[in-house]
């Protein structure tokens, strides 16, 4: 390159490097200018050069490998603390030509909620942390939450009002509602009460015109696309109605784990048979992870981390009728209440205080880069299948696949009911993790290697055309949108494995109605109809 070629370049950086900052000083004053006196909005505002900006916009990203990756970062944060905040953030947003990323709890497995990966144009993180507000109604039955509250602190103003009453949810506390319901929600009560979405009610949001809706005043096309189908897409949901559901007062929880190759197969073998079957009260769950031996030879580790609403008496004998290949003796059983259930299964050891249901703070493995699949099985898999993936996990190395069991409540609710269409036909859903440990970008590309490599051997044991997805599990893989003039067919790829066909063209129309100049978007996002 010349001199005057990089003098060129140099000037040309420089002075769209002051055009963005200008976009986002006008951007400023109009949200100053716009603020609800009563509710100013200053407070709210994390600017790139504030001191606090850094940690702000780190204390909510749950992957480790998203921090480092080459990409544009926002230009501001705004964490409301008022729905009149969010409402100001986007007519400004809008009159500014200025992209939005919303953002809850941070769990969104690429990022896209604080990451702008295919436009080098200026953004802003609106940040719903704390919007944490969580109203139990105990008389009626129903708590209304605010999106940016978590799991952990549902699940605990629950368990405050009342220990017979629980939310079917998922079993990470620190997973926000807001994120948790835009894609499904699944969880340990699956099978008995159905996706969290099933059990919502009413839900409140703002619109791409900065209007506060309700359900009634939404109409029913978008609280149906809001509920499973990525409310990001649609606007900014403010909060959630669930209807609570009954829980006994002593549920059991058991973890089944062995490394004898030859028991994992026979009891895979017969879970893939049954465990979508099995009564509705219980969910067990099947994890395969690689590990070193003491020879350090790479051998397979099986889980079998479950629940069961209700007392350990009844459960054995469930088992021993229904699966007694699992061998489920007594002493692998502890009855607990359901609040301290939900603090178990997420990886606390029995007996802690269910104040830590509070934390934001992330589990041990969570700490590390990680990267996520998905996949539906419709099919049991033999013995012989079973094994050639014991083999591929081995040689790949890092690798955890859980198998989630389906059946129950799900199959009686129409595939059409959400967005969410995984309903009959699936015996589990698959999730595939690769963690690592080591720095560095070659290693990060080994393992997101190794991930896919997974996945693709999967192929012949999974769903077909399309290959289903789990929108919870996002996954950029499956495609990309870059929302210019290949939209709708870009949308397209990823949107049938996540929706399936039906739902993805309601969830089209529903967005071309109420988004039609695609202001709420992301790399995955729903698109409208293009002429």
């Amino acid at each position: 390159m010349t001199i005057s070629n990089l003098a060129l370049l140099l000037f040309f950086i420089s002075t769209n490097s002051f055009a963005y900052q200008e976009i986002i000083n006008n951007f400023i004053d109009c949200l100053n200018n716009r603020s609800d006196p009563n509710f100013p909005i200053t407070a709210t505002l994390y600017t790139y050069d504030n001191s606090s900006f850094s940690s702000v916009y780190n204390a909510y990203i749950r992957n480790p490998r998203l921090k480092d990756i080459r990409t544009t970062k926002p230009s501001l944060i705004i964490t409301p603390l008022h729905f009149s905040h969010i409402q100001t953030a986007i007519i400004c947003a809008r009159k500014h030509n200025l992209e939005m990323r919303t953002r809850s709890g941070g769990h969104d497995y690429e990022g896209l909620s604080y990451l702008s990966l295919t436009d080098p144009k200026p953004f802003f993180i609106l940040d719903t942390f704390n919007l944490n507000q969580v109203d139990v109604n105990i008389e009626d039955e129903t708590v209304w939450v605010q999106t940016g509250a978590t799991l952990g602190e549902v699940y605990y103003h629950i368990a405050n009002k009342s220990n017979v009453h629980g939310l079917p949810g998922g079993v990470c506390p620190t997973v926000a509602v807001g994120g948790h319901c835009s894609g499904a929600g699944y969880g340990n009560m699956i099978r008995k009460y159905g996706l969290t979405i099933d059990n919502i009610i009413d839900a409140q949001l703002i619109d791409v015109n900065g209007v506060f809706l309700d359900r009634n005043s939404m109409g029913e096309d978008l609280f149906w696309a809001i509920n499973g189908g990525g409310g990001a897409s649609f606007g900014v949901v403010y909060a959630y109605h669930f209807k609570l559901v009954r829980v006994p007062p002593i549920v059991t929880i058991f973890k089944p784990e062995t490394t004898s190759e030859t028991k994992i197969l026979n009891v895979s073998n017969k879970w893939l048979h049954v465990a979508d079957k099995l009564d509705n009260d219980l969910y067990i769950r099947m994890r395969f992870q690689t590990l070193k031996n003491e020879k350090g030879k790479q051998i397979i580790h099986a889980t079998f981390p479950s629940l069961f609403l209700g007392n350990k008496t009844r459960l054995i004998s469930l088992m021993n009728k229904n699966f007694p290949e699992l061998g489920l003796q007594d002493s692998d059983c502890v009855e607990m209440s359901w609040v301290e259930s939900t603090l178990v299964y997420a990886g606390f050891p029995v007996g802690t205080p269910i104040e830590s249901l509070l934390s934001r703070s992330q589990q041990d493995k969570r700490q590390r880069p990680f990267k996520i699949k998905s996949d539906f099985v419709q099919r049991p898999i033999s013995k012989l299948g079973t094994e050639t993936i014991f083999l591929k996990m081995k040689e790949l190395q890092n690798q955890m696949i859980t198998f989630n069991p389906l059946g129950g409540r799900l199959n009686e609710v129409s595939e059409f009911a959400t967005p969410y269409a995984h309903r009959t036909g699936n015996i589990a859903l698959i999730e595939y993790e690769t963690y690592w440990s080591e720095p560095g970008e070659e290693a990060t590309n080994r393992n997101l290697g190794s991930a896919r490599k997974m996945h693709e051997h999967m192929s012949p044991f999974v769903s077909k055309n399309p290959r289903q997805a789990f929108f919870n599990y996002r996954d950029l893989d499956i495609g990309i949108n870059h929302h210019g003039k290949d939209s709708s067919s870009e949308g397209l790829i990823y949107g049938v494995k996540y929706f399936k066909e039906a739902n993805y063209k309601r969830l089209v129309m529903v967005k071309t109605k109420v988004d039609p100049d695609n202001f709420f978007r992301n790399e995955q996002s729903i698109p409208p109809m293009q002429s």
